[in-house]
């Protein structure tokens, strides 16, 4: 319990494996604490951008482009922790990748209604899809939590007479 401690705080750096990632072969170098500031800078960042995209709600492409902006960086922010090779390859590992793909392609639609279509009702539409999509792919992290969701949204959702 204690190696994990100091190896959180960078305290147990020279014994090599640390536990946010394995050795990046020299590619990588930031130290455990480098990574956990990384991290927390990104992830508020993100937060904080989808914080404020609020506040421009009644602008919807400057929403979309906000809140996608900061899915992004909250998404992205855990790169940080594991390593952006070991990211994409637990992004696209067998067990996620539809999820990821549908989370990825929901960004692409939200930014193209925004951007390119200046379109308000498809932009608040493709946001809200992006919503849905982002926590469909945050279950896929949990074990047996889309299962879950899943059964539970056949339960409440059945309409026998």
């Amino acid at each position: 319990m204690w190696n994990i401690g100091r190896s959180l705080t960078g305290g147990d750096e020279e014994q090599g494996e640390s536990l946010l990632g394995e050795d990046s072969g020299g590619l990588c170098s930031l130290s455990t604490t480098q990574r956990i500031y990384g991290f927390a800078a990104c992830f508020v960042a993100g937060v904080a951008c989808m914080l404020l995209s609020m506040i421009v709600f009644v602008k919807p492409m400057k929403f979309a482009v906000l809140f996608t902006f900061g899915n992004l960086l909250a998404v992205g922010s855990t790169g940080f922790l594991l390593g952006p090779a070991q990211q994409l390859g637990m992004m696209f590992d067998p067990v996620r990748v539809f999820a990821t793909a549908i989370y990825l392609g929901c960004v692409v639609i939200a930014l193209i209604c925004a951007l390119w279509i200046h379109s308000k009702v498809l932009t608040i539409v493709a946001v809200i899809v992006e919503i849905g999509a982002l926590i469909w792919y945050s279950l896929s992290y949990i074990p047996f939590a889309r299962r879950m969701v899943s059964e539970l949204m056949i339960r409440l959702c059945d309409t026998e007479l």
